[in-house]
């Protein structure tokens, strides 16, 4: 039986005249182009290499390896299973055999992706020569005393390099003086706030080495971007030599995309996709395949997979306990497991979030189903390719209600034929570069002459710290010290741009359920907020600012709520400007002061509004990136609803130009904006200073706003619906909207654009 065969079963549940279908269509086969291996590795790299089976390599792999030996910086961007890892690994391990004081670090966003190159490593049978070693929060001191004194390669993750390594430079110092390479693997996932961080943990990182005499290689691995030499620069702090040629075959792919039943035209609902992914995954395990399903969250996956053990317990029984979750939380030994069951073949199917989205070895799967669009083309790229690695796959998305989603199932192509997105991230955001300007003082003194890694602004940013924070800095000979009584790495974050966070606590046994930014808390856990926590859900009783506590008691009704908000932006003086349409776009900064006011209850079978409740909650204020689009004086007002319409279909149609995260954008719109004196449509960032999404987005608005005026216009509604102008983390709650009017300002904007 084909490939193809085997999951028609599966899709064709959603053919007419149910029409769930929207789109099949396929991914052609191609061969690869092979090169001989050198013929000047060390004789035990070559021996190794052809026991593993390689003998050869691809085209791709070749010239990164060549690149890599000369001595760059290189980059090596490609698709899944395309032999990444050999291209950055070959030139590692010739330095590592030849040069006994070599030495080399592998950063993964994941420690599951570290375990995994360990075992791949272990694998080449080097012995004595090869000595690696893991260093992360899941191993103690001694495991790390003995990383320094016998590894010549230490796998770690940047977190650790952030709190364990770099502040404690001094007992790395004999091994970071013969630090000869940095690998970065999976490094497209270093975007926004997250990458931000990252990139000065690596100027750090660099800074140590080059206290101990070390000026070590950079090596980048990662899936396709649209901007790798821009973002891999930005990432590193280095010129990087980029390969982005995919030398390797592949065995092609079938693609789907499928659309849940319309259920009301007027609201535009559709039936649940969590149930569509259910009854997909479970027909395709009924019909032998391997599947691997991904959901946007840990609530989706414990939902999804209850439902597909519920119906494959009703439908073929001996498979239920066959399919497993896969998410962030659980312990490294139960994770561990999950991962060798699944490249074992005892597991027929896997429910995770986007932590099985990287390389690890999983085995050979057959199917991917990705709910919902996950940000980016190239996150769907990657969790497709988790599928039909080395034979014909089959890739289904899954589509949400929401207005992107529901544009893709009406331009199917698009999303197909779409190139991959610009990576976005802004090491100069000033709270981030503050923050790690003290934890470069607290590991040595910091002067001019750690411009070239940490940057031209530390000399002017270390005067200013002295004068604000005398308790903490100090200026000396040497440079800027810190002198506070903790370490300020452990104050940092890199995951938010504050350090303070608010932990919540279920009241009744006591326990730290989690934590959440303070920045984010008033809209996440205000009082009287249902919180969802691993699939259980807590009615949130007390919200405490000051002393960083949510209290929380368990919750079995059947509403959720809203919260919602009020703003105002004050704009800077733009520093970009240009025409779209006949209206005037600019970029620069903003003064955003935003207050969560109230929220609703609403019913969760229907989404009805059950009440409104008020709340007083503090002020938040931050600066920030914006971008602001204003409409010349005309003799025709636009309506406020019409502006708001607008607001969130760009905020919609954004990610199709950088991928950016739920919560990530803000926007505001007003009739007669105090700063501009005209009609103002505003897309702000939410956390203080920015991550690069809106300035990596700036130079795209011509297509964003294309698509978002597809996107209003194609949906058959009448006046809006979820599809298209409406948006469920809306905090004025989706008042007023006004479609017929976005369309005819949307028609301004995209004119002669």
């Amino acid at each position: 039986m084909s490939p193809r065969a085997s999951w028609d079963a599966a899709l064709d549940l959603g053919a007419p005249p149910d029409d769930r279908l929207v789109f099949r269509g396929e991914q052609p086969a191609s061969a690869g182009t092979s090169v001989p291996l050198p013929t000047d590795l060390p004789p035990a790299l070559t021996a190794a290499l052809e026991r593993s089976g390689i003998t050869s390599l691809w085209a791709h792999q070749a010239e990164a390896i060549a690149f890599a030996r000369q001595g760059n910086h290189v980059g090596i961007t490609s698709g899944t299973a395309s032999g990444k890892t050999l291209a950055y690994t070959v030139p590692v391990l010739e330095t590592l055999l030849t040069e006994s004081h070599s030495r080399a670090l592998y950063l993964s966003p994941t420690k599951a992706l570290a375990q995994d190159q360990a075992r791949r490593l272990h694998a080449l049978g080097l012995g004595r020569d090869l000595r690696v070693s893991l260093v992360d929060g899941d191993g103690d001191t001694g495991s790390r005393r003995l990383a320094r004194a016998e590894s010549n390669l230490v796998l770690s993750n940047p977190d650790m390099v952030h709190v364990g390594i770099c502040p404690h430079h001094q007992r790395w110092d004999e091994w970071l003086s013969g630090l000869s390479a940095i690998i970065i693997d999976e490094a497209h996932v270093y975007r926004g706030v997250f990458g931000s961080h990252v990139a000065h943990v690596i100027r750090r990182l660099r800074r140590c080495a080059a206290l101990y005499g070390a000026s070590p290689q950079l090596l980048l691995a990662s899936a396709t971007v649209g901007n790798p030499h821009e973002a891999f620069g930005a990432l590193t702090g280095v010129d990087v030599a980029i390969i982005d040629d995919d030398g390797a075959p592949s065995p092609g792919r079938d693609v789907a995309l499928w659309n849940p039943t319309l259920l009301d035209e007027a609201t535009g609902r559709r039936a649940s996709r969590i149930q569509e992914a259910v009854n997909l995954v479970a027909q395709l395990v009924i019909d032998d395949q391997r599947v691997i399903c991904f959901a946007p969250g840990r609530q989706l996956v414990e939902l999804i997979l209850r439902g597909v053990r519920d119906e494959l317990t009703r439908r073929a029984p001996a498979l239920a306990e066959r399919v497993e979750p896969y998410r962030a939380g659980y312990p490294p030994e139960v994770r561990r497991q999950i991962e060798q069951r699944l490249a074992g073949g005892d597991l027929r199917a896997v429910i995770a979030t986007n932590a099985l989205e990287l390389g690890i070895d999983i085995g050979d799967l057959d199917c991917a189903v990705v709910v919902g669009f996950p940000g980016s083309v190239a996150a769907l790229r990657q969790e497709w390719g988790r599928a039909g690695r080395r034979q014909r796959g089959l890739g289904v998305l899954v589509l949400g209600d929401d207005a992107l989603d529901q544009w893709f199932a009406r331009h199917p192509q698009a999303l197909l034929d779409r190139p991959v997105e610009a990576i976005a991230l802004d090491p100069h955001n000033p709270e981030i570069r503050i923050a790690h300007l003290a934890c470069a003082a607290a590991e040595a003194a910091v002067g001019p002459r750690d411009e070239s890694i940490l940057g031209v602004h530390i000399t002017e940013d270390a005067e200013a710290m002295v004068q604000l924070n005398p308790d903490d800095f100090a200026m000396t000979p040497a440079g800027l010290i810190w002198t506070g009584l903790d370490d300020p790495a452990m104050r940092v974050s890199l995951r938010s741009t504050g350090s303070e966070v608010v932990t919540i606590v279920d009241s009744e046994s006591g326990r730290v359920l989690g934590d959440v930014e303070q920045d984010r808390a008033p809209r996440s856990v205000h009082p009287g907020a249902v919180h969802l926590n691993l699939g259980e859900r807590y009615l949130v009783t007390e919200l405490d600012l000051k002393e960083g506590t949510a209290l929380v008691e368990p919750f079995h009704g059947d509403w959720f709520t809203v919260p919602r908000a009020d703003s105002t932006v004050a704009l800077d003086e733009p520093e970009a400007e240009e025409w779209l349409g006949n209206w005037r776009c600019h970029l620069g900064e903003a003064e955003v002061a935003t207050r969560v006011t109230g929220y609703q209850r609403r019913r969760t079978d229907d989404l009805s509004v059950i009440d409104s409740r008020t709340l007083d909650l503090p002020e938040r204020r931050y600066r920030s990136a914006a971008l602001w689009i204003t409409r010349p004086p005309t003799d025709d007002e636009p309506t406020l609803g019409g502006l708001h319409a607008i607001e969130h279909l760009l905020a919609a149609a954004l990610p199709l130009a950088v991928p950016s995260d739920a919560g990530d954008i803000a926007g505001l719109s007003t009739i007669l904006h105090p700063d501009t004196l005209s009609p103002t449509i505003i897309l702000h960032e939410t956390r203080p200073g920015g991550a690069g999404i809106v300035r990596t987005a700036f130079p795209a608005l011509a297509r964003i706003a294309e698509a978002a005026r597809s996107i209003v216009a194609d949906c058959p509604c009448d006046s809006g619906c979820p599809a298209c102008i409406q948006s469920f983390s809306c905090p004025s709650l989706n008042e007023p909207l006004d479609k017929a009017m976005a369309l005819v300002l949307l028609d301004e904007l995209v004119q002669n654009a």
